[in-house]
């Protein structure tokens, strides 16, 4: 074997996937264990029987193994939220249940603070929602490496950086969605873990109850985030003094609104029918918006004289506060995925100091509970 720089491999991405050490892969394909290192490596290039071996022995594809880097490979992944295509479609992969999945960089998620460079260009369409990708990059580990958060709280973000600091191999891609929208995406294998915080007021119990409806014949196991402050957020120190949402539907005050399925939206639904208010008798409640942050930036502008949302949130934007009720943030993990490297590098760090002080620092959490698995479900 010679050295061929124009050649890329992912051999021991997939063979580390499956679990075999590489003089595991050279006794199954006839080779010697230097080969494997020399291939892994890019060291050299290995010739057409011993390419044709490594295919067998893994199972897979000669292409799926070896590619050209003026050619990167295409691979076919569904799309995650319908998008129409007019042009290339950068997108971020990763992979989820045994399929590939692509997040399209659109609208905010194109533009977030904690951006990275999509993973690939979606083209082509091969199916209702399948397109073909064309990757920007050859480091399919990477990929295979990534976990997929849905929901909709800010300290996911932390909790993703700070993990990834302590596993620079792992990748976190959180993906924004409500509490109703990020179960349904890890329902649809969209995802690996969903984060929520619904209450049930018929049982008095936070998130299973939503959990068994929509996962249904599903395994999953609920792990606690932590417990927060949910109420209304209104200018920095109260200065009218409200204390209720009856005192702010007296004042003819103007509220901004989450959409349907949002937990926050669910907290105040409930409170106003406490109250016995008519949800048409409250001023702004028709006004949506889809983000803890774009309430508080509504409230913090003056477009809205209050909000439902968090006190960590609240705090972050120096307004003031007004408490409603204590939800419990849970994440949803099927059990299929929970013995995966990544979900078990990630889940680890629940327990991190590091970890633990981020979302100390943030405040209006508590993190007592942090890690507890309070349901298997």
């Amino acid at each position: 074997m010679k050295q061929d720089s124009d050649l890329r491999n992912n051999l021991k991405s997939i063979r580390t996937r499956l679990g075999m050490s590489q003089q595991d892969l050279a006794n199954i394909a006839g080779v010697t264990r230097q080969t494997i290192s020399g291939v892994e490596s890019g060291q050299y290039a290995p010739s057409v029987a011993i390419t044709l071996k490594l295919a067998k022995a893994l199972g897979c594809q000669v292409e799926d193994l070896f590619w050209l880097e003026q050619d990167l490979p295409e691979i076919e992944a569904t799309l995650a939220k319908p998008v129409t295509i007019n042009q290339p479609l950068r997108v971020s992969l990763a992979r989820v249940g045994g399929q590939w999945i692509a997040y399209p960089l659109v609208g905010k998620d194109a533009f977030r603070q904690d951006m990275t460079p999509a993973d690939g260009e979606a083209e082509k369409q091969v199916g209702a929602d399948k397109f073909k990708v064309r990757l920007l990059d050859d480091n399919l580990e990477a990929l295979h490496n990534t976990v997929v958060i849905a929901g909709c709280s800010p300290v996911i973000s932390l909790w993703a950086r700070a993990t990834e600091r302590w596993h620079p191999q792992l990748r976190v891609h959180f993906t924004f969605a409500n509490s109703m929208a990020a179960l349904h995406s890890l329902c649809r294998g969209e995802a690996h873990i969903a984060g929520m915080h619904l209450y049930d007021p018929k049982t008095g119990e936070h998130n299973v109850p939503f959990v068994r409806e929509v996962l249904a014949d599903k395994s999953a196991v609920v792990i606690t985030l932590g417990l927060w402050e949910e109420g209304l957020l209104v200018q920095s120190g109260n200065p009218k003094g409200w204390e209720t949402l009856s005192d702010l539907v007296k004042a003819k005050a103007t509220i901004i609104n989450r959409e349907p399925g949002a937990g926050s939206r669910m907290l105040l639904e409930r409170k106003l029918q406490e109250a016995q208010i008519s949800f048409d008798a409250v001023k702004g409640f028709d006004q949506i918006v889809t983000s803890h942050q774009d309430v508080a930036q509504a409230v913090a502008l003056g477009l809205a004289d209050a909000g439902i949302s968090t006190a960590s949130v609240a705090a972050t934007f120096g307004l003031g506060f007004i408490p409603l009720h204590q939800s419990r943030y849970d994440l949803v993990i099927l059990k299929e995925y929970l013995e995966e490297a990544p979900i078990q590098q990630l889940l680890s760090t629940l327990g991190h100091r590091v970890v633990h002080s981020q979302l100390e620092v943030l405040g209006g959490y508590d993190i007592s509970r942090i890690g507890e698995v309070v349901a298997t479900v």
